[in-house]
């Protein structure tokens, strides 16, 4: 058997980058940049007022109270058709340019009206509730680079750089393919020993998750012929990958049945629990990684190879796992020669501290106990006994892709 971190290495190493495409603003939330952004103007775009007010010449209110005459209203979007000269002010809104000859707001609040002339209670020194222009940003200015994943906060910002069209990463396409005589689509059980598939399901939503794009095959009988037909969809995808059929059974068909289409095994079987009966190999060019058939162990193996090889592919900075530390929670006995990963929940101590607990069971069908879980807990081979508030390692489950 292979070790998790050997598996990660070798599966990871064989991946290729996705190809750019050009997309539209209103697609890019959730996509990885294919190249650097730079502002098309400056933000603002000129010099503008930051509050409702007057434009003033500074100097003008060096000493208050003093009275000025309003000669003119500007409001935002308008442009100035009047220049300022001493003695004078400009009704002005917030966001509205400055007009030639001011260099200061006086805030409404500090004013008092008289007809065609004001009453300023307040100085203000030269450039005071003004937004010069650049403000923010100035053109030119290269605020995101290649390899982000777009938050909305992004998005935002590249509308107001002015930049309508961008360049993103090809999102991979994963094709997905359960197997079963005993698997139906939720709503089709009839018999009692019906197994409801959940994988593909819960599959499709950890790909999308990831930047993926899941392409749902169907469910293959436990029949050479039947797995060999329902993989014919796979061509064109970026990867495969399979549910069930990955161990050594008389009904654990998936190796043999696609060997014969163009399977190249690389390795088969990981030292890890949940997942050991793991394949991974090439069907033709198409990456393919055989999952096992319980939920858990399918999902387990989907966080720790499938989610990173969808972020190698799509060219970002992180791609494996990220391990976190917290305090154990409850006892656990010594493990053996597999990596373990046990689901988990994550509260806080008085203390302030992370306490990840283990559920008592963890049978690899519990889905529910999967679903109830903030985490997983990370145990290395041969690892001795833990004690409570001992400090564990852990994945994150709540960590994902795209950022508000």
């Amino acid at each position: 058997m292979i070790s998790v971190a050997n598996a990660r290495k070798n599966i990871l190493s064989d991946q290729e980058i996705m190809p750019s495409e050009l997309i539209s603003l209103n697609e890019a939330l959730g996509r990885v940049l294919a190249e650097d952004i730079s502002a098309r103007r400056p933000q603002p775009p000129l010099s503008v007022s930051a509050m409702d007010g007057y434009a003033v010449i500074a100097k003008d209110v060096k000493n208050v109270p003093v009275t000025l005459e309003v000669i003119d209203t500007i409001a935002a979007g308008k442009t100035p058709s009047k220049k300022i000269k001493t003695g004078e002010a400009i009704r002005i809104f917030t966001g509205a340019p400055m007009p030639l000859g001011s260099d200061a707001v006086v805030i409404q609040e500090n004013t008092e009206k008289s007809g065609s002339k004001i009453i300023v209670k307040e100085n203000v020194t030269s450039g005071k509730y003004i937004r010069p222009e650049g403000l923010d940003f100035k053109q030119g200015n290269t605020l995101l680079t290649a390899g982000k994943v777009l938050s909305a906060r992004d998005v935002g910002l590249i509308a107001a750089m002015n930049v309508s069209w961008l360049k993103v990463m090809r999102r991979p396409t994963v094709a997905i393919i359960a197997t079963g005589d005993e698997i139906v689509l939720p709503g089709d059980n009839q018999k009692s020993s019906d197994i409801v598939s959940s994988n593909t399901f819960a599959l499709a939503g950890l790909i999308e998750a990831s930047g993926g794009i899941p392409l749902t095959l169907g469910i293959a009988k436990d029949e050479i012929e039947s797995i060999r037909k329902i993989s014919e969809g796979a061509k064109g995808a970026d990867i495969l990958v399979t549910t069930g059929g990955a161990s050594v059974g008389e009904h654990d068909l998936v190796q043999s049945a696609l060997t014969e289409i163009g399977l190249k095994i690389k390795f088969w079987k990981i030292a890890m629990r949940p997942g050991k009966p793991l394949i991974y190999g090439h069907l033709n060019n198409i990456p393919m990684l055989g999952f096992p058939g319980n939920p858990v162990s399918s999902m387990v193996c989907a966080v720790l190879f499938l989610k990173p090889v969808l972020a190698s592919m799509l060219g970002l900075r992180e791609v494996e796992p990220k391990l976190e530390n917290g305090l154990l929670g409850k006892d656990l006995d010594e493990n053996d020669h597999r990596e373990e990963y046990l689901r988990a929940t994550i509260s806080i101590d008085d203390g302030g501290n992370k306490v990840v607990t283990p559920f008592p069971v963890q049978d690899s069908s519990m889905f529910s106990r999967l679903a109830m879980s903030d985490c997983l807990i990370v145990r290395a081979p041969y690892a001795e006994k833990a004690c409570i508030n001992d400090t564990v390692s852990y994945i994150d489950l709540s960590t994902g892709m795209i950022k508000v």
